[in-house]
């Protein structure tokens, strides 16, 4: 029989799993998650004999890593079931200079040489959205993840890399393979393990979906809700349509409308991200026409260039278009990277 994997239970599962000894259970917690723990030995004999042989961490498995001159790290992660994902580990910012004089408070990252690190987690075996500039979405989907194997990508990098959660500063993106409110409440679950076990705070994690309406204003009422992310990719429904094939079941003003019902601090905004396909969706009649899509909403825009890919029939676009758009969203007052 296989052994059932604990890391994705929550503390309630976990409890129920160790005879409903809460004590037991809050240690195998924090062993889990906040000790970042890949096998069992480490836990105390008698929690060990709670467990009764019949269970495993169940972490995924980082198969191969394809690292970049700049320091990203692509992983090519191994699920129990013989799938894989991709995870990408992003390091960003020279570190300050260090007097050494608190070595309590130096992160992993400052040793490394970086201020900062972006993962980049996904939440699905595949992507069903069939965003027709997108490799993945050529695979179709296989299947959803649990909240084990979302949350267990972020434990699996932050051993590898051996950072210090609350001394490291760490960002989370879910935008790796799939539509993360395709798989919300494996999702929602994973958010919850990683901010109140794994200790990375939802201000630092970022949603990424493709607009699936009713799940957005679902998510703008839940308790531990991080940001979100809107990939927009087109300045009209048209437009949309043609390159992102769901904006035939919600149009755009229904996305923007449900996105106007997440709570934002006077400081917070939705990233609007923006894929720049050449000759399609770049040029300034474009601009002006997310201008007005956004100008009623708390928006930041976040420019992509497209990279090509095998078998797509999209090209780049051109500098001076990426640099036309960009200046004519900066110089209306929208803000934009």
């Amino acid at each position: 029989m296989q052994a059932e994997p604990l890391f994705g239970k929550n503390l309630d599962e976990l409890t129920t799993i160790v005879g409903g000894d809460t004590r037991r259970a809050r240690q195998l917690w924090r062993a889990l998650y906040r000790d970042r723990i890949a096998t069992l030995d480490p836990l105390a004999a008698r929690l060990r004999v709670l467990l009764a042989g019949d269970a495993e961490v169940g972490l995924p498995v980082i198969a191969q890593t394809a690292i970049s001159v700049d320091g990203t790290e692509r992983y090519l992660v191994h699920l129990a079931d013989g799938e894989t994902i991709e995870t990408v580990w992003m390091p960003e910012g020279e570190a300050d200079g260090f007097d050494g004089r608190d070595l309590r408070n130096r992160g992993r990252l400052a040793d490394q040489g970086y201020q900062r690190a972006t993962i980049c987690i996904s939440s699905q075996v595949g992507c069903a959205v069939n965003c027709q500039f997108c490799l993945t979405a050529k695979l179709g989907v296989k299947r959803n993840l649990t909240a084990g194997e979302i949350a267990g990508q972020v434990a699996a990098v932050l051993n590898r890399r051996q950072i210090r959660v609350g001394v490291d500063r760490i960002n989370l993106v879910l935008m790796g393979m799939g539509e993360p409110f395709l798989n919300y409440d494996a999702v929602m679950k994973a958010i919850g393990l990683i901010v109140q076990g794994i200790g990375i705070p939802a201000s630092r994690i970022t949603v990424s979906t493709s607009g699936i309406e009713p799940a957005i204003r679902r998510f703008a009422a839940e308790a531990i809700r991080p940001n979100l992310a809107l990939s927009l990719n087109a300045p009209n429904d048209a437009i949309r349509e043609q390159v992102m094939p769901i904006n035939r079941k919600w149009k755009i003003a229904e996305l923007l409308e449900a996105v106007k019902t997440i709570p934002l601090g006077k400081r917070g905004w939705i990233n609007v991200e923006y894929v720049l396909l050449g000759g399609i969706n770049d040029q300034p009649e474009h601009a002006l026409q997310v201008l007005e899509l956004l100008r009623d909403v708390q928006a930041k825009v976040n420019l992509i260039v497209w990279n090509p890919g095998p078998g797509i029939a999209y090209r780049q676009p051109e500098p001076a278009d990426v640099t036309r758009f960009h200046r004519i969203l900066v110089d209306n007052g929208m803000p934009t990277q």
